[in-house]
């Protein structure tokens, strides 16, 4: 069978940066082609060449055995190439249908107005193949992240393409809507659409994908089918290393200090209610939870970033009034958000302002200068510890990858020394050996004293990190586990508790 998309030789640079050296790729018709490697692999960069985004340096693609050469997205778009972008590209004051259809939307009989019952009538059969249950009036502002998700492949499927880029489609679902996804992907293989499939959930590539090629550091390592091949040796090749030593917990229960941060009957909004629990020095906290349980809302609510209800905050033994992030970060707390690029990044400055931005002040000369030597060693410091991977210390964030931009926020409150820190979804859309790396760094914090609260939809990073659980259910805790009666039966049993969390 004659390849679909065939990639040879392409090569990519950008300012300071290799992206892609050499690089080949094919997919076939009616194939779920995963595309794996570490954060900073050119994964991403590859598709985006593919998909008309980026234009190559050099080598070929040929499409249906003929070179081709997409100057544009929409040049690809009309040749049958779709992609779904790990950010969202939707435009959040239109509707589900104007945004499937945005630029294409059919007009009546003059020509000039839109048919908006049409536009409707259209979106919905797609919405119904998808077997979603969506308004295409829905205002996508309104809608949950996964929704959103939904809507962008949606989208991807209104053009008829015979080539899907999926980059991480599933970081914002949850099981049951990956499980709708997959029905879907299955459907479109049958119809012989060539699906392009990047995450790094392994068991997600076990289960969908055919075949699995590898990046590493921008060059071509190999190209295995999935069905025969181990996971320990697609990880192996990912990284080129032996991966960190997985963080384990010890035989007995550690021993923490003293109550660093303890939470009484805080309310906030309709997904924080009545939520109640204590933080020590040295313990990682883990919460668990579905989407929308309240988890990230309880972090923000603490931190100042909504505004309290009721409730009361105690740091150290003492009470406290925090109404804004400035007044949480002077008690000594760090809240990394989820999303990393609305909240935790000026992805337009480079690494060192991004690190030091929170700490500024400790860098000033009478008030008023920049101890320049002074940043720069402490940005470099923290580049080495956490392995972030950029040409320097002056590189755009933006033109890093998720993985490295994520561990600069962790940098950043690093630098600030934060007694207490919230890490919310620490490794999403982080590589196999990044993650690895965060793990082992925030068991070294707790080591040394640090309060750290990890929020994680991640069952097994919740089991494998935590020293208590508490799981969270519709605004409520449903339940806390010590870790050694910790399993994913239970945690998911008291995170579909609803009549329980209506009852408390």
């Amino acid at each position: 069978m004659s390849p679909l998309i065939s990639v040879l030789n392409v090569s990519k640079n950008f300012p300071g940066v290799r992206a892609l050296s050499h690089v080949r790729f094919e997919l076939l018709t009616g194939e779920v082609h995963a595309l794996v490697g570490e954060n900073g692999a050119g994964k991403s960069t590859l598709m985006k060449i593919l998909a008309g985004i980026y234009s190559r340096d050099s080598g070929e693609i040929h499409y249906n055995g003929e070179p081709v050469n997409f100057a544009t997205p929409r040049a690809a778009q009309l040749m049958g190439i779709g992609i779904i972008h790990q950010e969202l590209q939707l435009m959040n004051h239109l509707t589900v249908a104007q945004n499937i259809f945005i630029g294409r939307e059919p007009r009546g009989r003059l020509g000039v107005f839109l048919d908006e019952e049409k536009l409707n009538r259209q979106a919905q059969e797609i919405l119904a193949h998808m077997n979603l249950k969506l308004d295409p009036r829905a205002i996508v502002g309104g809608l949950t992240v996964a929704k959103q998700q939904m809507v962008e492949i949606a989208k991807a499927l209104s053009f008829n393409s015979r080539v899907l880029i999926m980059d991480e489609p599933t970081a914002a679902l949850n099981n049951t809507e990956i499980a709708e996804l997959f029905n879907i992907i299955r459907e479109l293989k049958a119809r012989g659409v060539g699906i392009v499939y990047i995450s790094h959930k392994m068991d997600e590539l076990k289960e969908i994908s055919d075949r699995i090629t590898v990046l590493r550091d921008g060059e071509y390592v190999a190209t295995v089918p999935t069905e025969t091949t181990g996971l320990d040796t697609i990880i192996g090749m990912m990284v080129g290393r032996a991966l960190m030593e997985d963080v384990e917990h010890p035989l007995v229960q550690p021993k923490h200090g003293d109550v660093a941060l303890e939470v009484r009957d805080l309310n906030c909004g309709p997904l924080v209610r009545n939520v109640s629990f204590t933080l020590r020095r040295g313990e990682i906290l883990g919460f668990a939870g579905l989407m929308g349980a309240g988890r990230t809302e309880v972090a923000r609510a603490i931190f100042g970033a909504d505004k309290l209800g009721s409730g009361e905050i105690i740091v150290g033994g003492v009470a406290a009034s925090i109404k804004t992030p400035a007044e949480a970060v002077a008690l000594g707390i760090g809240y990394l958000s989820e999303d990393r690029k609305r909240f935790g990044l000026a992805v337009g400055m480079d690494v060192e302002s991004n690190v030091v931005m929170a700490t500024l002040t400790k860098h000033l000369k009478f008030n008023v200068f920049l101890r320049r030597q002074a940043i720069r060693a402490t940005v470099e410091s923290f580049i080495r510890l956490l392995s972030i991977r950029t040409p320097s210390a002056t590189q755009e964030v933006r033109l890093l990858s998720g993985g490295n931009q994520q561990k600069i926020v962790v940098a950043k409150w690093l630098a600030r020394d934060c007694d207490i820190l919230f890490f919310d979804e620490p490794t999403r859309g982080i590589d196999v050996g990044a993650k690895a790396e965060i793990h082992k760094l925030l068991r070294s914090l707790a080591d040394q004293g640090k309060a750290i609260v990890m929020i994680s939809s991640e069952l097994p990073e919740i089991l494998r990190m935590s020293d208590r659980v508490v799981v969270m259910c519709e605004g409520r805790i449903t339940g806390e586990l010590p870790w050694k009666d910790a399993t994913q039966a239970r945690i998911m049993q008291l995170a579909t508790q609803r009549e329980a969390a209506k009852a408390a």
